[in-house]
C-alpha cells in the first residue's frame, strides 16, 4: 500500500472515529434523556413514547452518519461484522471505545442537567430475574442484527431504508423488552450509564446478551443468504455500509 493510500485510509478511519462518537452521544442523549425526563416530569412521556424516542434517534443518526461510519453505535454490532467477516478486526478496539466514549459523556451530560437522584438512572436493570434478562437481551439483539445484516449487507435489499427498518426494529424491540429488561441491545447503552452512576448491577447480562444474540444473528442471515455471487461481491453493499467496503478495498491497495 503506498504511502498516499495509507494516509487517506487514515484520515478516514479517524473521521468515522469522530463520526461513531458523535452518534452514539446523540442516540444515548435522545433516548436515555426521554428515559430520564419520563421519570422526573411524572410519566409526560410515556413508556411508547420512549419506545419511539429511541427507534427514531437511531433511524435519524444511521442516515446522518451511516454513509461515514456505518453507524454501529454499538460494539456488539461492530464485533458481529468482525467476526463475519465485514468489519476489519484491527479497527475494532478503536470502535468500541468511540462508542462507549460517546455513551458515557452523554450519560454525563444527562446525569449534571437532571442530578444523579436513584429515580432518575438512565441504565438497564432487570425487573425478573437475571436469566430472563439474558433471554431476552439475546433474542431482541438477534433479531436487531438479523435485521441489519439483511438491509445493510445484502445488495439486494432497498439501502436507501435502512435507517427505517433498524429504527423500526429498534423502536418493536423496546416495545416487547422495555418492561422486562430495559431493552439495551447494546453494551455501550448500558455501560455508559453505569460508570456514571456506579449502577453495576446485573450489567453483565448486558454485556453478553447484546454480544450473543448480534454474533448469531449476523451468522444467521449469512446461513439463509442465498446468492451465486462470490463473497467479495455480495458484501459491496449498496446500503448505509458502502463507506465500509471502500475503507477495506483501500487498505488491500
Amino acid at each position: 500500500m503506498s504511502r498516499s493510500n495509507y494516509g487517506v485510509l487514515c484520515c478516514s478511519l479517524h473521521l468515522q472515529i469522530i463520526a461513531e462518537i458523535f452518534g452514539t452521544y446523540f442516540l444515548m442523549f435522545a433516548g436515555c434523556g426521554a428515559v430520564t425526563i419520563n421519570a422526573s416530569k411524572n410519566g409526560q412521556i410515556t413508556f411508547p413514547g420512549v419506545a419511539i424516542v429511541w427507534g427514531l434517534a437511531v433511524m435519524v443518526m444511521v442516515y446522518a452518519v451511516g454513509h461515514i461510519s456505518g453507524a454501529h453505535f454499538n460494539p456488539a454490532v461492530t464485533l458481529a461484522f468482525a467476526t463475519s467477516g465485514r468489519f476489519p478486526w484491527r479497527q475494532l478496539p478503536a470502535y468500541v471505545l468511540a462508542q462507549m466514549l460517546g455513551a458515557t459523556l452523554a450519560s454525563g451530560t444527562l446525569r449534571l442537567m437532571f442530578g444523579g437522584r436513584h429515580e432518575h438512572f438512565p441504565g438497564t436493570l432487570p425487573t425478573g430475574s437475571e436469566v430472563q434478562s439474558l433471554v431476552i437481551e439475546i433474542i431482541t439483539t438477534f433479531y436487531l442484527m438479523f435485521v441489519i445484516s439483511g438491509v445493510a449487507t445484502d445488495n439486494r435489499a432497498i439501502g436507501e431504508l435502512a435507517g427505517l427498518a433498524v429504527g423500526a426494529t429498534i423502536l418493536l424491540n423496546v416495545l416487547i423488552a422495555g418492561p422486562v429488561s430495559g431493552a439495551s441491545m447494546n453494551p455501550a447503552r448500558s455501560v455508559g450509564p453505569a460508570l456514571v452512576s456506579g449502577e453495576y448491577t446485573s450489567i453483565w447480562v448486558y454485556v453478553v446478551g447484546p454480544v450473543v444474540g448480534a454474533v448469531a444473528g449476523a451468522w444467521a442471515y449469512n446461513l439463509i443468504r442465498f446468492t451465486n455471487k462470490p463473497l467479495r461481491e455480495i458484501t459491496k453493499s449498496t446500503s448505509f455500509l458502502k463507506s465500509t467496503s471502500r475503507m477495506n478495498s483501500a487498505a488491500s491497495a
